[in-house]
């Protein structure tokens, strides 16, 4: 045990980074150590980083320089996909003293104790072939729980699987014992969280809709929720089996980077326009108050103005609810990096704003589009200016007066009007 000694903890990136951080977090907590604020003097700093663009590592970078100024003495340890992917580059950043890439990350505490000098730990993504299951314990209210890591798709636009390795899981039957841990800490919502979750099962020969048959009958939770997952995992059975399902919510996010075939071939998505809207039709079909978000790369090799609106006019005709826009940036050892067609940096940041404010009116759309509804809402412990925030089923947004008796209760209520702030208002 390690008493009387602080860690602080920053995340950048997905909702399996938060995970990880928050599993890792709890192995400090059981040496000994308190856990504070990144803001606050700790005697170790983990920054568990983020690499899907160049943004992120200069965020890393920033970040470092920053605790530099205010606290130099303490023990800075990086992990994280730009931890595997360039950890000599992290290691030469001022004052960090371990850089821990994907096969050591569930060992950072005892790490720290054995390594006294600066040192990148790093082992070949193609040998990290352990599965470690990780969940989010924040808010007591949500839980994002790693059900699934690496990636076998090699977009040319992805460093993941080359910071994650190869596709991997646990059984069912571990997964499932996993849920139970997180139900047993008064858990009402689990979020699904991977790589590839739709992959779920490519290492033990198992599926994921078998995986989420046999969640659907955990005692206890309210809610799950599927992060995000691939259109051409989303087979028909897994959208039917959720429109059934009294626990998986009414809420896909479904990656199309694209609406026109030549750049997805380009890209090395395995599927095309035609299969995605497919999937969306189905889920409308099925479940007419779905909430449906996607990705969208903006300014990938090739795509010239017309494309671009070929993809906007594409993504208008699908009616979903709202976007996740990223311009596409540049990665070393991907293959889009050596494609000709280059778009100007300045042309993607215009192309990003347009469909972030095509984002914005599907979402009010789509909220109009449930207005007077009655819905199932999970409120979060939260102030705000007096104010407490949830979910519905279908992920609206819904504000209140802060109560505490509100905090993790599941209440069905009619959505009345929405506020200022764009969140509905309830009767």
């Amino acid at each position: 045990m390690t008493p009387n000694k602080k860690v602080a903890f920053y995340t950048f990136g997905c909702k399996l980074n938060f995970s990880e951080t928050s599993t890792i977090s709890r192995q400090f907590e059981n040496e000994g150590y308190a856990t504070v604020s990144f803001h606050e003097k700790a005697d170790v700093y983990i920054i568990n980083t983020c690499s899907v663009t160049e943004n992120a590592d200069k965020k890393c970078k920033k970040l470092v320089s920053s605790l530099n100024r205010t606290n130099h003495q303490a023990q800075i340890i990086i992990t994280g996909c730009y931890a595997q992917l360039k950890p000599e580059e992290i290691l030469n950043i001022k004052n960090v003293n371990l850089v821990v890439g994907a096969n050591d990350k569930f060992n950072i505490p005892k790490l720290i104790e054995e390594k006294t000098t600066k040192a990148a730990l790093n082992t070949k993504i193609k040998e990290v072939k352990t599965f470690h299951p990780s969940f989010s314990l924040g808010d007591r209210t949500r839980s994002f729980f790693k059900i699934q890591d690496g990636c076998d798709y090699f977009c040319s636009f992805c460093t993941i699987p080359l910071a994650r390795g190869t596709s991997r899981n646990a059984s069912i039957k571990e997964t499932v014992n996993t849920a139970k841990k997180i139900v047993d800490n008064g858990i009402k919502e689990i979020i699904l969280t991977g790589v590839n979750i739709g992959d779920f099962g490519v290492s033990t020969n198992e599926t994921f809709l078998d995986l989420i048959k046999a969640l659907d009958n955990l005692d206890g939770i309210e809610r799950i929720r599927i992060s995000s997952i691939e259109p051409n995992l989303l087979s028909d059975d897994i959208i039917e089996f959720c429109a059934s399902s009294k626990k998986f919510v009414p809420h896909f996010h479904i990656p199309l980077q694209s609406g026109v075939d030549s750049l997805l071939k380009s890209m090395r998505r395995r599927y095309d326009s035609t299969l995605y809207k497919s999937r969306i039709e189905k889920i409308k079909a099925l479940i007419p108050d779905c909430c449906i978000g996607v990705d969208v790369i903006v300014g990938y090799p090739g795509e010239t103005d017309e494309l671009f609106e070929e993809t906007v006019e594409f993504i208008k005709n699908l009616g979903v609810s709202y976007l996740h826009v990223f311009p596409y940036s540049e990665r070393v050892n991907t293959t889009a990096v050596r494609m000709e067609g280059v778009v100007a940096p300045e042309t993607r940041n215009d192309r990003r704003k347009k469909l972030t404010k095509l984002s914005e009116s599907l979402k009010k759309a789509f909220y109009l589009k449930n207005l007077t509804q009655e819905r199932k809402v999970l409120f979060e412990n939260e102030n705000k200016d007096g104010l407490m925030y949830g979910f519905t089923d279908n992920y609206l947004r819904v504000e209140t007066k802060y109560n505490t008796e509100l905090i993790n209760k599941v209440m069905k209520v009619t959505l009345a009007e929405i506020s200022s702030q764009g969140n509905f208002i309830y009767n």
